[in-house]
């Protein structure tokens, strides 16, 4: 049966919902031997393990990361608004994430200082990380952009899905998109990626299965005339295409030897 844009855009949302829940219990196993162990018992179908596996946090298997979190927060922000919001978003990141929630942990203490007792870990909880312990420290101390300028993790990527979904094929969405990553992330590695990714999404929401979306979006980063430009275009541009000149090859061929810090 085929699917419609309207379809597709809410497959986005589901989908990348369902693949954060399915991957939290191995959420960051850096150490690939022990990454290779747990996957060894669950093969050909690694999502969902029962047990918990991540070595700094535990949640009950179905709920969010951190990162799907932080979609489902600007899920209902869009949705109560019927925009991107800054205002109302900060407000709900902060009330989702900040004093007395679940995440409100004494080792996720934005003011924790270092040097202190050893952590035990993993914790009995959710993580939050780094851009989202900056956003807390920034609200607090009322500062106008409320976004961390320095962590570079993936929290753009993995919580565009609604955005995109809402203005996939509207000249606004790359724009949409900026405004609510810079609530958190201000920072613009991150920001040059996530359009990048949002690009990629846009294509797949409004065209479907395209074997040729990589080129597509190279097209578009390529583009003089191409809507949001970013400083580092080029570096994303180069980095895609590493990938590509790659994608024939096994993750242990090329982590860390090919891509490092992955």
């Amino acid at each position: 049966m085929a699917l419609s844009v309207a379809d597709r855009a809410i497959g986005a949302i589901i989908g990348a919902a369902v693949a954060d829940a399915a991957a939290q219990p191995m959420h960051w196993i850096y150490n690939s031997d022990r990454l290779k162990e747990v996957l060894s018992d669950l093969e050909p179908c690694p999502e969902f393990r029962p047990q918990s596996a991540n070595p700094f946090y535990r949640r009950t298997t179905g709920e969010q990361t951190c990162y799907g979190d932080q979609a489902y927060v600007l899920l209902e922000s869009l949705s109560q608004c019927g925009d991107v919001d800054v205002k109302h978003l900060t407000k709900r990141f902060y009330e989702f994430f900040g004093p007395g929630t679940v995440y409100d942990l004494t080792l996720n203490d934005p003011y924790r200082k270092k040097g202190g007792p050893k952590a035990i870990l993993p914790i009995d909880g959710p993580w939050r990380n780094g851009s989202l312990k900056a956003f807390l420290r920034n609200v607090d101390a009322g500062k106008q952009e409320s976004g961390c300028d320095v962590d570079c993790q993936i929290d753009g990527v993995t919580k565009l899905a609604p955005v995109v979904a809402m203005f996939a094929g509207r000249p606004e969405m790359l724009e949409k998109v900026e405004s609510a990553i810079r609530v958190t992330q201000n920072n613009d590695m991150c920001v040059a990626v996530t359009l990048t990714a949002a690009r990629f999404l846009e294509h797949f929401i409004l065209k479907g299965p395209d074997p040729n979306a990589l080129d597509s979006v190279l097209a578009q980063l390529n583009d003089l005339n191409r809507k949001n430009p970013q400083e580092l275009d080029r570096a994303v541009i180069a980095h895609i295409s590493q990938v590509k000149e790659n994608v024939a090859k096994a993750s242990h061929q090329l982590i860390p030897a090919v891509f490092t810090n992955t």
